[in-house]
């Protein structure tokens, strides 16, 4: 089993080890945090948008956040006697820590009732680094099914330990991978956000979500109900195994856009059982693979992990699911958000589901279930 050692960094933030199975014991040493760094600034600020009703964090204190450093400054790396990192261990596997310059937090709390214009308060929530890996090159793809499987439990044992923190309404796993994307460091990580209010996407997700699930009187989730119809149409799938399949959604916003679901319909990555995620390591490899094999070069990507809030009135209803996006639309274009899109919310896709579905099957060979293999369309299904 994966085992957790926490430990405290030398301005109080927290940080824990997660070691692969099988690991040697953790060095008493590797607990210590010899910087010498300055107190934890206050939190941010939150601010309600009148006019759309959605809370807008402030947190001017980020623009002295580190920026793209070479390699022998990364934060992120082991500690070495030139480069006292974020890290005190001279190795790790996985490691998750507070963010030094978070977007939200390190207080955490509620966001002020009845709000109107001009209503503010502390940015509470909690803003999480995850490291992937010691290594300062590569990718989440290039990770081994243990390795990822660890970081899969630290997703999970996260989820659930933020999700119990006081005001904190939602937890959001995710991965910003690429500098088209707009990430600060090389190094492959993701981080954790925990937010004291249900973010715009999932409000709008959970709304139809509720209505589909009161309309079947409980029976089924609306990302059940579309997962089995695009697995009875065919034409989008990418892959099916034994307890999770993905596809290319049928009203697809993002010129590459695979949604991962789950068969059984869970809250959240801390309600998967070791089954599947044994299964998860394995699959989500795969499709990260498979994005970075339509292309010489690597894909960048957003890799967003949907969970259902704690809102009991959207959890109930809600469906765990992964959204892999990306803006590249050719070799050498990507998709900027223009009028339409960053304006209105109104997307405009430049590529169909279908042909995008098509070449991810395509780039890679087909996947095991059960003893058998499948290329991810059904059995008659138009192709």
């Amino acid at each position: 089993m994966t085992r957790l050692t926490s430990t405290r960094l030398a301005d109080g933030r927290e940080l824990i080890y997660f070691d692969d199975p099988g690991s040697p014991e953790r060095d008493p040493g590797s607990l210590v945090d010899h910087r010498d760094l300055p107190p934890r600034a206050d939190p941010g600020e939150l601010r309600y948008d009148a006019l759309s009703g959605e809370w807008v964090a402030v947190a001017a204190h980020r623009q002295s956040r580190t920026h793209l450093p070479p390699a022998d400054q990364c934060p992120i790396c082991p500690t070495t006697p030139a480069n006292p990192s974020e890290i005190p261990a001279p190795d790790y596997d996985v490691v998750v820590f507070e963010n030094r310059f978070p977007s939200l937090g390190p207080a955490v709390g509620s966001t002020p009732d009845a709000p109107a214009w001009g209503t503010s308060g502390p940015a509470f929530g909690r803003c999480e680094v995850v490291s992937f890996t010691p290594k300062h090159t590569g990718s989440f793809a290039e990770l081994g099914e243990t390795r990822a499987r660890t970081v899969i439990e630290a997703w999970a044992q996260r989820t659930e330990a933020l999700s119990a923190l006081p005001g904190v309404r939602q937890v959001f796993p995710f991965e910003n991978r690429g500098a088209e994307i707009g990430v600060t460091l090389h190094h492959p990580h993701g981080q954790i956000y925990a937010y004291p209010y249900v973010t715009p996407r999932a409000a709008s997700l959970g709304a139809e979500a509720g209505k589909h699930f009161d309309d079947s009187r409980g029976r089924e989730s609306l990302t059940s109900s579309i997962l089995k119809a695009e697995l009875q149409d065919g034409r989008r799938m990418v892959l099916e195994a034994e307890h999770f399949s993905a596809y290319v959604p049928f009203a697809a916003r993002w010129p590459l856009e695979v949604h991962l679901v789950p068969h059984r319909q869970v809250p959240d990555l801390a309600a998967l059982t070791g089954a599947e995620r044994d299964e998860l390591a394995h699959v989500y490899l795969d499709l990260l693979k498979r994005l970075d094999a339509l292309y010489p070069t690597p894909t960048p990507y957003i890799s967003a992990w949907h969970q259902a809030p704690l809102d009991p009135a959207l959890r109930e209803s809600g469906h765990l699911h992964l959204q892999l996006t990306s803006p590249r639309r050719a070799a050498d274009k990507l998709k900027y958000l223009a009028g339409s899109e960053a304006a209105m919310g109104a997307f405009i896709n430049d590529t169909t589901p279908e042909s995008v579905a098509a070449r991810l099957r395509s780039v890679a060979g087909a996947s095991t279930r059960a003893g058998k293999t499948t290329t991810g369309i059904p059995e008659g299904a138009s192709a």
